[in-house]
């Protein structure tokens, strides 16, 4: 790779740990303008969905890398991201559920750990969100059953 390309990355990627999301934006943008990969890709797309709220243009992108690499647990964290800033939290834990299947990933556990994990329903065989599995779950915690 080129020295462009390397520092346009490594700025878009200090800027990402740092939390300063258009900052990388335009790191990756430029860097993705250079050479497609499918880390700046799901980067990139997580950045999109974060600063321009192109949810579904990110998701698009962050899919693209999941093909090209489907066994990248990074990609799966990316995409959980755009879910979770979309307000799509299942779809978010999903990911990382699946993410987390190829490799022990760091990121995706502790936000697996931030995110909370729900107890099972009561009645398995009903909906978790039947009254009857909703009431005997407040009920039992309350009790100190569960």
């Amino acid at each position: 790779m080129s020295d462009t390309l390397n520092s346009l990355l490594s700025k878009g990627e200090q800027a990402l740990q740092d939390g300063d999301t258009l900052v990388a934006l335009l790191q990756f943008e430029m860097a993705h303008a250079i050479k497609a990969l499918p880390g700046v890709k799901s980067k990139l797309a997580y950045c999109l969905a974060k600063e321009r709220r192109q949810y579904q243009q990110a998701m698009a992108l962050c899919r693209e890398a999941l093909s090209a690499e489907p066994n990248n647990p990074d990609h799966y964290y990316q995409l959980s991201r755009i879910y979770l800033v979309a307000g799509q939290k299942r779809q978010a834990i999903k990911s990382l559920r699946k993410g987390l299947r190829f490799k022990r990933h760091q990121a995706i556990i502790d936000e697996l750990n931030r995110l909370g994990a729900r107890k099972g329903a009561v009645f398995a065989s009903l909906p978790r969100e039947h009254f009857l599995n909703r009431g005997a779950g407040i009920l039992l915690t309350k009790i100190n059953l569960r």
